[in-house]
This record gives structure tokens, C-alpha cells and sequence, in this order.
């Protein structure tokens, strides 16, 4: 697919437009979005054309078509990645909800897993936008999992641990973030993914509206930030949550 093309796909995840959500005096409008540079756009290129031949012969999306997956697969992890990350690329626009919940880059190397990664979203698109992550996927699919080994290799990213096992056996308290973005019994896997995060870890969840109160409910230890819209939908948001400081064990 044409970089030029994805670039301006992406262009409305990327903005620092005001949230609806959160008013905020002294924002202008005309702030520049973020911008990818070749190298992120050709792989993300890459990684369509490799997606779009192996789901021709193994189940990993419903969507097609090339460009619906830019905009709902590409941009809704490179939203979460920006707002988790923003030092990366400054966002001047965040609300102070999302500052609390962003992750600072500037002294430790954050391990971030990316829980049911199926075909890689948003964790390897998170990879894309902070290559200095230590980014594990976590896919009990063997299938699923040889293709993010493919595409790993393709885009010769380092530091990418895939995790062909079920998130239970893995060893708890081992991760600074934790994403979860469609996955299979969403609500039952939300304890599996609170016991991976360290004492001070956040969560990070790619959701629709509906999805809130079993969220709410399935995690009474933690404390949750007010949603994030994600551009371009009327349901899915951008969630996040960290334990409550009586409940951290550090």
C-alpha cells in the first residue's frame, strides 16, 4: 500500500485536535499532528501486504480491505501509543487524565505485553511508534503466532519476545504495561492480565462503550481513568487503569 496514502489515513489519530471529552482553555487547533517517518510508513506497508496475503489463508482479521485495516487496526494502536507514550512525540493537547496515565521512557526500558495479540494489534504498531520498548506478545494460537514471528523477521524489529502460551502460565508482576484489544472472553481475561502487571503497572484497553461495566466490575482493585474516543468511531474507546495505591504491593 502507498506510504503517502497511509500517512494521511492516519493523519486524524495522530492530530492533537482537542478531545471532546476534555475542555481544555489554550489549545489551538492548528497544532501539528504527529508525523511517521518513511521507515514507519514502509513497514507499516510491509505489514498490510503480509497480513493481507496470510489472512487469505488463516483467519487474523474480518476486515479487508487495506485501508479499513489502516484505520481500525493501524490507527486505533498508534492512538493508544501516542497518548501511553507521548514523550515520545509531545502531545500538548493531552488531557491531565491521560498525562497521569502516560509512561516515561526517559529512565528504564518499559516491558509492555500485549495480551491475545492476534495479529499483532496494537502491540507491534506500539513497537513501531517506541522502538526502545520491550515488547512481548502474548498469542496461545500456534497459527497466530507463527505469523507474528513472520512479521517480526520481516520488519527486522528487536527486542520482540512472542509468547505462544496462555497469559496464566506466564510468571506474574513481570510488566510495566499490559494492552488488551479484542480478545476472546474479554471479561474472564482481565484478572489474567491485572496478576502480569507490576505493582505499579498500567493497563491499557482498546474497548467498545459496551464493554465498560465488565470492565468496572471485573477489576475492583483498580482505578480507572475516564474514557478516550478513538477517532472515527461512535463506541470504541481508549481505556487505562492502574492499581489503587492501598492494593500496591511496592
Amino acid at each position: 500500500m502507498d506510504p503517502a496514502r497511509i500517512a494521511e489515513l492516519l493523519r486524524p489519530f495522530l492530530s492533537s485536535a482537542p478531545n471532546p471529552c476534555h475542555s481544555e482553555p489554550g489549545r489551538r487547533p492548528s497544532e501539528e499532528a504527529a508525523a511517521l517517518s518513511p521507515t514507519q510508513l514502509q513497514r507499516i506497508s510491509t505489514y498490510i501486504d503480509i497480513l493481507t496475503y496470510w489472512n487469505a489463508r488463516i483467519n487474523l482479521t474480518a476486515i479487508r480491505d487495506p485501508e479499513e485495516i489502516v484505520t481500525r487496526h493501524f490507527g486505533e494502536s498508534l492512538f493508544a501509543a501516542r497518548h501511553v507514550f507521548p514523550k515520545v512525540y509531545p502531545v500538548p493537547s493531552v488531557s491531565p487524565v491521560v498525562k497521569d496515565v502516560a509512561v516515561d521512557l526517559a529512565n528504564d526500558q518499559i516491558r509492555l505485553a500485549d495480551l491475545g495479540s492476534g495479529a499483532g494489534f496494537p502491540g507491534l504498531p506500539i513497537k513501531l511508534w517506541v522502538p526502545d520498548v520491550a515488547l512481548t506478545l502474548i498469542e496461545s494460537n500456534q497459527k497466530k503466532a507463527t505469523f507474528l514471528r513472520e512479521v517480526t523477521r520481516t520488519l527486522t524489529l528487536k527486542d520482540v519476545d512472542i509468547q505462544n502460551v496462555r497469559a496464566e502460565t506466564l510468571p506474574p508482576s513481570t510488566f510495566d504495561v499490559v494492552t488488551l484489544r479484542a480478545v476472546d472472553r474479554f471479561s474472564s481475561i482481565l484478572p489474567a492480565a491485572a496478576t502480569l502487571l507490576a505493582s505499579t503497572g498500567c493497563l491499557v484497553l482498546l474497548i467498545s462503550a459496551a464493554q465498560l461495566k465488565a470492565i468496572h466490575t471485573g477489576l475492583p482493585t483498580f482505578t480507572w481513568d475516564s474514557p478516550i474516543p478513538i477517532p472515527g468511531s461512535e463506541s470504541r474507546l481508549l481505556l487505562s487503569s492502574r492499581q489503587k495505591p492501598s492494593e500496591n504491593l511496592a
